[in-house]
């Protein structure tokens, strides 16, 4: 499992979960000219997620140049969800987020309605922040859902436990 800093050739893979039905009414669809302005602006990282050596995720960081060195974790998404492989990859990016990209602090937003982003994000450290309502206009709902506010601070990450190692495959 790794990160690595996207390519163009990865933006058709971006834009198809974004585009994904189960995946579009949560994450924002953009397009290759975008996709590639995040990969070449230094405000941005936008990362590939690779297991066994094949795509399976991207993440999208932002405000990279704020003084305050507040990192917005700005878009994730695996290509499966379920399995028990989101919080390994959301402490990784967390990970990324402090000891390559220095932040202070890391936040991150949920649609009200992706439960399953949000218990990932509290069981990976990060506290509830806040709470906009009817805040997030959502075209393939055709309306506004609450955006959850997320945050963690550098010294609530440096008090993490490690990560459990990866059992190995029975015989």
């Amino acid at each position: 499992m790794s990160l690595r800093p996207a390519l163009p050739e990865d933006f058709a893979f971006i834009r198809s979960l974004a585009q994904r039905p189960d995946y579009g009414i949560y994450i924002t669809d953009e397009d290759e000219g975008r996709l590639a302005f995040y990969a070449s602006d230094p405000r941005h990282r936008l990362l590939i997620w690779e297991e066994n050596g094949a795509r399976a995720g991207f993440a999208l960081f932002a405000e990279l140049d704020d003084p305050s060195r507040a990192v917005e974790l700005r878009r994730l998404a695996l290509d499966v969800a379920g399995g028990g492989r989101g919080l390994g990859f959301v402490r990784a990016l967390t990970d990324y987020g402090f000891s390559v990209l220095g932040a202070k602090r890391v936040w991150l937003d949920a649609s009200s309605e992706n439960g399953r982003a949000q218990k990932i994000y509290a069981r990976a450290g990060y506290t509830l922040e806040g709470r906009l309502r009817e805040h997030w206009w959502r075209p393939m709902l055709g309306r506004s859902v609450d955006l959850m506010l997320y945050g963690m601070l550098r010294a609530e990450w440096e008090a993490l436990p490690a990560p459990a190692p990866l059992a190995a495959p029975a015989p």
